[in-house]
């Protein structure tokens, strides 16, 4: 795991310190060794974390043998011992960057689609004077990059990009991102913050020659959706077992220590129980709040017992988050809602003290139907609830706190997409409708989201479970976990969103995702061969953070700051007024609106941060 950047500066010369300024702001993704290549107009680097072939010899910027590419390269490929074997690779070092750049070299560009894995890398032609880019098909890894008048730039992380100052002087932030931002709790891809910086697509390819970048995808479900889902249990059952024991294996190739991050649920405990069968001498992390309600460490450690792992956990209290606050803003360069990421941070620093790299349960709910957002899917597509939504969310307006929650989920105008919707109303998030009260009208833009309706066999429920994994799961959970993880230099890695497992997923029956109200029903079966299912008869809470409670003791003089008048008029968009009215109604007892709190607190506090009394184009 590491982290890349590079520039491309046709008119101006810059001196090698702006490169190293840039690749400065990396050193958290690679402490182990930062290295650079320039051959003027382009300029590479690289910080290094040693995950794989430990020497030397996997130092990059990296040369191919034949002298014509240079890779910088973050992630890792699994599959990289057997590519070698199938080419008849012969390779200096030991590591997945050369097998990728010597079959680069011999098949180009295409040899994409035969990696498996996590990754983000740039290869330069040194005779055509080209880049080639490429980001896994999920986008695990990260990639931004800035284009402007003869001059490109690439980052893993934004903070990079900041620090070139031909960037610094071209940026503006961008209204629709803020839209954005408000609706979901991150911005989607491509967008950014700014105007000027776009995220690289996962599963694309591009090329930069002649001041143009273009761009190709190489990997779409869309494609991989079969006309008939398989529906044998038996046959899906063993299928998945087996894909999922490769999945897991795969990520355990490692030449430093490893472990996994168990919140004793049901994916987690899943990865870790096949780990520890594979190796018998696992380490498991795990992450517990003072605040009884939202503390599932016992339930990790029962798990951890059971599998006699070497268990280690922490409790995490409101000071403990409050000086993780500053570490927040900075290292997710834009505005990003998810609390979860504060123990994330926590359960990652613990971690890094005895190991470089954990294998995390991400993407089990997302492909195999694990949140509430599916069952409320499914009730809104209903005829007649279709009918009567009006009329039923003035009434449950006028009920208690909960019945005031669902009401907004029925309130979705018929223009809207209704996924997103939902996945607001379920994060507790503004609606579209919502967003054009609080910002004024000249800064509302119409969000848009890749229709999915028109793919044969899809369902309502199998829409909203698509709409997580392009959004939810891509821009939110896995940003969430790689920055959170790579401020203290920690590699995680995640079985169940291997591509093959994705693809198996999204061709499975929807009676062996959810079956007699049994929700990830055939994962589940896979578990409780490993573990019985007493162990997970609880309510889920995953890294949930008690937010709603921080808010009205320990954060409420920081809510009232951030969100005052004084502060709100500084800047353009939002409109004062509309804002302090959710403030008394939260403060009233309407509790459900801690999310839209919360949410306007992380965007004012990283404006505040940022572009403090600066115009907003």
């Amino acid at each position: 795991m590491c982290g890349i950047v590079g520039f491309y500066s046709g008119q101006i010369r810059y001196d090698v310190t702006v490169l190293h300024n840039m690749l400065i702001m990396l050193t958290h993704r690679g402490p182990d060794k930062q290295n650079i290549f320039i051959d003027e107009p382009f300029y590479l680097g690289h910080a290094r974390l040693s995950i794989i072939d430990l020497s030397d010899l996997a130092t990059q910027p990296m040369i191919s043998a034949n002298g014509r590419y240079i890779i910088v390269y973050n992630g890792e490929v699994y599959n990289f011992k057997e590519l070698s074997a199938k080419y008849s690779l012969q390779t200096r070092s030991h590591s997945d960057t050369e097998v990728i750049l010597e079959l680069f070299s011999e098949k180009g560009i295409g040899i994409v689609n035969e990696l498996n894995g996590m990754f983000a890398f740039a290869i330069y032609d040194i005779i055509e004077k080209k880049i080639f880019f490429a980001r896994d098909r999920v986008g695990k890894k990260p990639l931004f990059y800035f284009t402007d008048n003869n001059f490109f730039a690439f980052a893993s992380e934004i903070k990079a990009l900041l620090k070139h100052p031909y960037i610094q002087k071209k940026l503006t932030i961008n209204c629709k991102a803020i839209n954005y931002f408000l609706h979901l709790g991150f911005i989607p891809e491509p967008e950014t913050i700014y105007n000027e910086i776009k995220k690289f697509p996962a599963g694309y390819v591009g090329i930069y020659k002649n001041n143009v970048l273009e761009l190709n995808c190489y990997w779409n479900l869309d494609t991989k959706l079969k006309t008939k889902p398989l529906n044998n249990e038996l046959q899906a059952k063993e299928e998945l077992h087996q894909l999922l024991k490769s999945a897991v294996a795969y990520r355990l190739i490692s030449d430093v220590p490893y472990g996994v991050f168990l919140s004793g649920g049901i994916d987690s405990s899943l990865v870790a129980a096949i780990a520890q069968q594979l190796t018998g001498n696992l380490k498991t992390f795990s992450i517990g709040f003072v605040e009884q309600k939202y503390n599932e460490a016992p339930f990790a450690k029962k798990v951890a017992d059971f599998l006699k792992t070497d268990h280690t956990e922490y409790v995490l209290n409101i000071n403990d988050a409050l000086s993780l606050l500053e570490d927040y803003f900075v290292q997710y360069d834009e505005p990003f809602a998810d609390s979860s990421a504060l123990p994330t941070m926590m359960v990652s620093k613990l971690a890094r003290q005895k190991v470089t790299v954990v294998l995390s349960g991400d993407g089990g709910d997302e492909l195999f139907w694990g949140y509430g957002a599916y069952r409320w899917a499914k009730r809104l597509k209903q005829p007649w609830v279709r009918f009567c939504r009006k009329p039923m969310a003035r009434c449950l307006s006028l009920g208690n706190n909960r019945h005031k929650r669902i009401s907004n989920l029925f309130k979705y105008e018929a223009k809207e997409f209704l996924p997103s919707h939902i996945f607001s109303q379920e994060q507790y998030y503004f609606s579209q409708r919502e967003i054009k009260s609080i910002l004024k009208q000249r800064f509302i833009h119409q969000l848009n989201f890749q229709s999915l309706e028109n793919i044969e066999r899809i369902s309502e429920v199998e829409l909203q479970s698509l709409f997580d994994f392009r959004y939810y799961l891509k821009d939110d959970l896995m940003v969430k976990v790689d920055r959170a993880s790579m401020r203290f230099s920690l590699e995680v890695r995640s079985p169940i969103i291997d591509y093959r497992i994705i693809e198996f997923a999204y061709n499975l029956a929807p009676q062996l995702k959810h079956n007699r109200k049994i929700d990830k029903y055939l994962l589940k079966q896979i578990l409780y061969e490993y573990i019985p299912a007493k162990y997970f008869n609880r309510p889920k809470w995953g890294f949930s953070v008690p937010i709603n409670r921080w808010l009205k003791n320990e954060l409420n003089n920081w809510m009232r700051q951030l969100l005052s008048s004084d502060t709100l008029q500084r800047y353009p968009f939002v409109d004062d007024y509309e804002i302090e009215k959710y403030i008394k109604r939260f403060e009233a007892g309407e509790d459900y609106l801690y999310g839209r709190i919360w949410n306007l607190m992380v965007l004012i506090g990283w404006l505040e941060r940022n572009y403090a009394n600066q115009n907003i184009v």
